[in-house]
């Protein structure tokens, strides 16, 4: 999605793709992601899409599910080749966001007792 696309209108290609990858639940978002279009959208896809306040009082709090996501991208933030995107395609990125993702993976794993690892 080009950079000067606002999220309400590059919605509807992403959740396009979730439906063509067999997506099923409920897609959360902020309250940026309500209105008619939007939910026509998403029911013609088989998805709904559920906006959730995160927060009072302009505080920062991550509610539900969101709390992993913010989670994640705080744990991919620490790797700099991921800060500035750079990358000349969607996949070479996706790589890399694995490739981080298989190092702090693998970094937890490390950490694991072996009483942990048979439970």
């Amino acid at each position: 999605m080009p950079a000067n696309v606002h999220d309400t209108m590059g919605i509807v290609p992403v959740l396009r793709q979730l439906a063509g990858c067999g997506f099923q639940g409920p897609a959360i978002g902020d309250l940026g992601y309500r209105g008619e279009r939007l939910a026509k959208a998403a029911e013609a896809l088989g998805i709904t899409v559920r906006p959730v306040v995160r927060g009072r009082d302009g505080v920062f709090i991550p509610t539900e599910i969101a709390w992993v996501v913010e989670r994640s991208f705080s744990w991919i933030s620490r790797y700099q080749r991921l800060n500035t995107i750079v990358e000349r395609t969607k996949e070479h990125l996706v790589a890399f966001v694995e490739i981080a993702f298989i190092s702090i993976l693998s970094r937890r794993l490390q950490r694991l007792t072996p009483q942990e690892i048979s439970a």
